[in-house]
């Protein structure tokens, strides 16, 4: 398994779901961070941080067992930012292919809820980077395959993975430098849902299971029936870090970078990605619109 999955895998089975979330990581207020608000900026309600999510899938955000709050590691970066610049929070659940144009038109101050910086969304948004893009190759817990790193690695196996993602992108080109190099190419599979994706792994229809690492690792860990042989980053070759999005030319992106590294310096910022089972998608720094995945 990959370094500290074993750990990982403990911290992800005990993941506490409840609405209460005792547990959460608290931010205090950061003055650094707080003076890097932009002075003229108005927030939707005025004290307050309005911030987007998507309660998708587990780890990053989910519904908690009252099937009403969200929780995850998206959900307590939320919490932390408005800890830090000294605000309160109203999370706002959204459908994820919905966020562009509600940030876009004012309805909240910001969005949180795993997007991944590319160069065509930072001619409309600011971002301030708080985890690693990670994709992750998961295979059945008796797999005889022990690591998917680099191309070589895929050579005529089955992997399922999804349709006109960018993991699908870079098996694609994986494909071609195999070919290039007088290897198999890996046969793709492609499932929309992640049970039946699940299941075609498990029962042997599939060698190996690609798409984002989070959901996967958790799911590995609270079934205990996959394991992680290598991740990827979504840009690859490049990187596609995740990110909190703002608008353009807000100016409220600085101050989430301030807060983020803050976070990171103190420790907390790795208690709460342990907390939710990535401790693998840590960034050593938050950046202010870095490189993005370009448009292919």
């Amino acid at each position: 398994m990959l370094s500290g999955s074993l750990a990982q895998a403990q911290s992800i089975a005990q993941i506490d779901l409840s609405p209460a979330q005792t547990g959460r990581i608290h931010a205090q207020p950061d003055p650094a961070a707080i003076q890097a608000l932009p002075a003229d900026f108005r927030f939707v309600t005025p004290g307050t941080l309005t911030v987007a999510i998507s309660a998708a899938v587990p780890p990053a955000s989910t519904y908690a067992t009252d099937a009403r709050t969200v929780v995850g590691a998206d959900a307590d970066h939320a919490h932390q930012m408005a800890e830090a610049l000294g605000l309160k929070l109203d999370l706002v659940t959204v459908a994820w292919p919905d966020w562009p144009l509600g940030l876009a038109s004012g309805k909240y101050d910001a969005v949180i809820s795993n997007v991944g910086v590319t160069e065509e969304r930072k001619l409309k948004f600011d971002f301030s980077t708080y985890r690693l893009g990670l994709h992750g190759f998961f295979v059945r817990k008796d797999s005889p395959i022990q690591s998917i790193k680099e191309p070589q690695d895929i050579a005529g196996l089955k992997i399922i993975t999804a349709v006109g993602t960018i993991q699908e992108r870079i098996l694609l080109e994986w494909n071609r430098i195999n070919l290039a190099a007088g290897l198999k190419p890996a046969q793709l599979l492609y499932f929309d849902d992640l049970v039946a994706a699940k299941l075609a792994l498990e029962s042997g229809r599939a060698d190996a299971h690609f798409n984002p690492y989070g959901p996967l690792a958790y799911l590995a860990a609270r079934e205990g029936r996959t394991r992680a042989v290598g991740t990827v980053n979504a840009g690859w070759p490049l990187k596609a870090d995740v990110a909190v999005a703002t608008r353009k030319g807000s100016g409220l992106a600085a101050a989430f970078t301030v807060a983020t590294n803050t976070l990171i310096r103190n420790g907390k910022y790795a208690q709460t990605l342990a907390r939710w089972g990535i401790a693998e998608e840590a960034l050593p720094r938050a950046e202010t619109n870095p490189p993005g995945l370009p448009k292919f």
